[in-house]
Order: C-alpha cells, then sequence, then structure tokens
C-alpha cells in the first residue's frame, strides 16, 4: 500500500551504515585521513557533516562556511551553530572578491539588463520557473527583479541571457569546491558531497561545482529521509525547521520556485511513486493532487532526467584505458 509511510527508516540504523561507509570510503578508496564538509546551514550539508562526526570523529571533521555578497546571514550563523554543536573546527572563506574577478556578478547583470536595462548593483533578482500544477507547463524560466524602491517585476529571458545567467551563477559553487579541494588537500582529506537523492536524481547540482565530490553520503535517500536522521543525529531544531533554499540569488528563493515542481516531502512521494511503478490514480490522494497534475510531475521527472544525464556522465574517452592505480602504492596512505 502506497501511502506517507513509505519513506520511513530506522534512522540509527541507517545512521550506523552510512557511517560504515564513510569509513571505508575515506580510509580504503581515497585514503585520506578525515572529511571536508562546505556548510550552508541547510538540512543536507548540517545531516553530512554530523554523519562525518559520527564515522570518523569531531577531530577528523572540518567544515567550511563559504558565503558572498548574496547569501543569507542565516546561512552563516546556521552553519557556525553547527560547528559548535558538533565540536569540529571551521574556517570562513568569504568568496565574493574571487566571483567578482572572475566577473560572475557582472555577467549576471548583462543577461539581466537584457530585460531590465535599469539593473543595477543596488537590485534584487532570482530565477523561477512556472508552476506545474496550474497546467502543462515548458521548463522556461522567468527573472524576477526588486529595485531598490521595493518594486518587484518578472520577465522571460531570452535563451542566450538564461545560458549566460546560469553559467555566471554557477560559478558559485565551482569556487566554493574549489575552495573545499584546496582544504582537503592541505590536510590529506576528502570531500563529501551533500545531494539528497531528489537534487541526486533531478541534477540539481553544478557539474564541477557541488557536483564534485569524493563520497555522497546521502545521495540514496530522499529529503524526508534526511530531515529524519537530522532529528537522531541531533542537528540544531533551527536547521531543521528552515525551509530549504537554494541560498544562491539575492532575493530569497525556495527550490520549489528555481527547479522543482512541489515541495519535497510531495516530490519525495511522487519520485517514490514514479521509481516503483506506482500508478498516478494511486498517487494522488497521498499527496493531494489530481491524477493529471501527477502525471505532469512523473513526466517532469523524466524531463530532467534526459536533461541533465550529461551532469551525470564521466569525460568520455576514445577508447577504453584499462584502470590504474589499484590499490596498493597509491599517495596518500595513511
Amino acid at each position: 500500500m502506497f501511502d506517507h509511510t513509505v519513506l520511513n527508516l530506522d534512522a540509527d540504523a541507517e545512521i550506523s551504515t552510512i557511517a560504515e561507509s564513510i569509513r571505508t570510503s575515506i580510509t580504503r578508496h581515497s585514503r585520506r585521513r578525515g572529511a571536508v564538509v562546505g556548510v550552508s546551514g541547510d538540512i543536507d550539508s548540517a545531516v553530512c557533516a554530523a554523519l562525518c562526526v559520527r564515522a570518523l570523529g569531531p577531530d577528523r571533521v572540518f567544515v567550511l562556511f563559504m558565503p558572498e555578497e548574496d547569501s543569507s546571514d542565516d546561512s552563516l550563523r546556521l552553519g557556525q551553530q553547527l560547528a559548535e554543536t558538533l565540536g569540529v573546527q571551521s574556517a570562513v572563506e568569504e568568496i565574493s572578491d574571487m566571483l567578482r574577478a572572475a566577473r560572475c556578478y557582472e555577467r549576471q547583470q548583462e543577461a539581466i539588463r537584457t530585460v531590465f536595462p535599469d539593473y543595477g548593483p543596488d537590485w534584487k533578482s532570482k530565477l523561477t520557473i512556472p508552476s506545474l500544477l496550474d497546467g502543462d507547463r515548458l521548463n522556461v524560466s522567468r527573472i524576477v527583479v526588486e529595485d531598490p524602491a521595493g518594486e518587484v517585476r518578472s520577465a522571460r529571458l531570452s535563451a542566450k541571457a538564461y545560458l549566460q545567467m546560469v553559467a555566471a551563477t554557477n560559478f558559485k559553487q565551482r569556487i566554493r569546491t574549489m575552495i573545499e579541494y584546496y582544504h582537503a588537500d592541505a590536510l590529506n582529506y576528502a570531500v563529501c558531497g551533500t545531494p539528497n537523492r531528489l537534487e541526486y536524481d533531478q541534477g540539481f547540482f553544478v557539474k564541477g561545482g557541488d557536483g564534485l565530490a569524493d563520497f555522497k553520503p546521502i545521495a540514496h535517500l530522499y529529503k524526508t529521509q534526511v530531515f529524519a536522521l537530522a532529528g537522531a543525529l541531533g542537528v540544531p531544531q533551527e536547521i531543521r525547521d528552515r525551509t530549504p533554499t537554494t541560498d544562491t540569488f539575492s532575493m530569497p528563493q525556495t527550490q520549489e520556485e528555481f527547479y522543482f515542481a512541489l515541495p519535497y516531502p510531495k516530490m519525495d512521494l511522487c519520485l517514490f511513486a514514479h521509481n516503483g511503478g506506482i500508478p498516478a490514480e494511486e498517487v494522488a490522494p497521498v499527496v493531494d493532487l489530481t491524477i493529471e497534475q501527477v502525471q505532469r510531475v512523473f513526466a517532469d521527472i523524466e524531463s530532467k532526467r534526459r536533461g541533465t544525464r550529461p551532469l551525470h556522465l564521466a569525460a568520455q574517452l576514445v577508447r577504453p584505458v584499462p584502470e590504474v592505480g589499484g590499490s596498493a602504492g597509491l599517495a596518500g596512505d595513511i
């Protein structure tokens, strides 16, 4: 029977399984001494940091806070609260100057000015997608802006401007990953990736950015299950109560309005049902949607899988190359 309990799990048993996997990944596969985790104040990175502490102990976990000028003040505050709770070492790496050097903000503004010519540094913005529930949609993003007087407007970007906006914004994730690997190399640690199953399945990550890591301990868990682990791991309540956000643009933005079709509790259930071949007729009353709406969500899941498949691909070779670097003689022996 399909209902809300399908995502229930034994949190303590799952934590033990993941902790053992982390130890194996770091010591046997990566052959490193500990883990670096980029923490943003959200539930996923908080749970990953707590899992690493459970697996390795606080002395072998290093967390990073990497705010920039568009980041919410809550992100750094909550991340530091988590580090204090876990008893781990941490560092703040402010990345705004690096983003300016890469012309991230300038390139974003250039794209936005194609539809809002007056857009400047004192304005705010975010990208949104249309609702999936009101009818069949094209996955066409709109730019929403707020001028210094507080007036909010929106418009559709051209394909060229949209791609430039996304490409410029992706600097943020890629620079953060670069900094994570700096600290990982300096400490002889491995980098922990933080995507949950919904994000991993649906390609909600940046290739070479937050999609790049040495191990990803919660990629098999639905976000609902990540929240369940957070309680068992003692993640601070304020982080557990926070609405999931991208924390990428200068205007507040939920993951739902930026990328996903539904709030995560319903999206998790729809993804579980679609993966299990459960018909929309059975899913609809559980998630409080019509059958047609559930069918649209299923179609959107497949569309995102097709569209983001290249993000999951390794670099393509002309001919297969035999695997090198077996279990012995690797750099980074402990």
